[in-house]
């Protein structure tokens, strides 16, 4: 038997007996990321949106001193998050909480501990790039809804997140596809994801380049169908490519129906019975007005 016929009888015995926990593993690997990613992005927007609210020497002390205070708590949030690794703060956070309580406080399971983890480490990278996204918007935007009387809040809503959602589409894609992979590390807490799967499958029949090369294509479909479905949303939201222009408006509809004023009557503005009937129009109406 060649080795690939027997990578192949090896790959069918692992699935024959681990199929179902795979595919149970991807789902949970899915639910993780994709839920992980979209509170994520819901912190990295209320960062961003703290980080970018105005401040003047005009403006209540106690104003400026909040907003100064809010800001640094956000960059040591940035940067301790965007500092250490996953598996780290998911043992941070799923055994720091009964250790610095005494026992007296338990994550009530598993997978809250992992959401909680990966949701953190997603909205630490997006503050910072829904920040660099607001401010990519022309400060007109800003300055035109300051003056329609909209107060910041208004402004970010309706003006700045629609615009700057476009542009931090593909960073929000590609920190999907990232949690899809990273969501390994929380075997560590004892999550039951798609490599844990693995570890179980290679414990028991010890079959390892088998099972993991199961898992990697399980890995790379996720990942393929992230990026078409992120894709198409891109696509969706910039449009038709091709505009057809509208031929049945009031203008168009009125096109060839009037006439230029013949050349050498009062009405043509080149001659001079044109040029002294217009003068004198203006001074009758001048004179009205003086009246």
């Amino acid at each position: 038997m060649s080795i690939w016929s027997k990578l192949g009888a090896d790959i069918a015995k692992t699935w024959s007996r681990y199929g179902t926990q795979y595919l149970g593993g991807m789902w949970s690997t899915l639910y993780l990321a994709v839920l992980g990613t979209l509170i994520g992005c819901l912190i990295g927007f209320i960062c961003g949106i703290l980080q970018t609210i105005p401040t003047g020497r005009n403006d209540n002390i106690f104003k400026r001193f909040f907003l100064k205070l809010i800001r640094v708590i956000i960059r040591i949030y940035v940067e301790v998050f965007r500092g250490t690794p996953m598996i780290l703060q998911a043992v941070f956070i799923y055994y720091g909480l009964p250790y610095f309580t005494g026992n007296a406080a338990r994550w009530s399971s598993i997978a809250a501990a992992a959401l909680v983890t990966v949701s953190i480490n997603t909205g630490a990278y997006m503050a910072e790039s829904v920040r660099g996204g607001f401010l990519s918007i022309d400060p007109g935007q800003t300055e035109g809804a300051k003056a329609i009387g909209m107060n910041h809040f208004q402004t970010m809503l309706y003006v700045i997140i629609p615009q700057a959602f476009r542009v931090l589409l593909p960073q929000i894609g590609n920190n999907l596809i990232i949690n899809i992979k990273d969501t390994s590390v929380m075997f560590i807490i004892g999550f039951g994801e798609l490599f844990s799967v693995h570890r179980a499958a290679v414990g028991a029949t010890y079959l390892y380049f088998p099972s993991a090369i199961i898992e990697m294509a399980a890995y790379l479909t996720m990942t393929l169908a992230a990026s078409f479905l992120l894709r198409y949303l891109e696509r969706r939201m910039d449009g038709d490519s091709n505009y057809e222009l509208v031929l049945d408006d009031q203008i168009t509809a009125t096109e060839g129906t009037y006439n230029s004023p013949r050349k050498g009557t009062p009405w043509d503005e080149q001659s001079p019975e044109g040029t002294e009937l217009a003068r004198r129009t203006g001074l009758s109406e001048k004179g009205g007005q003086d009246t």
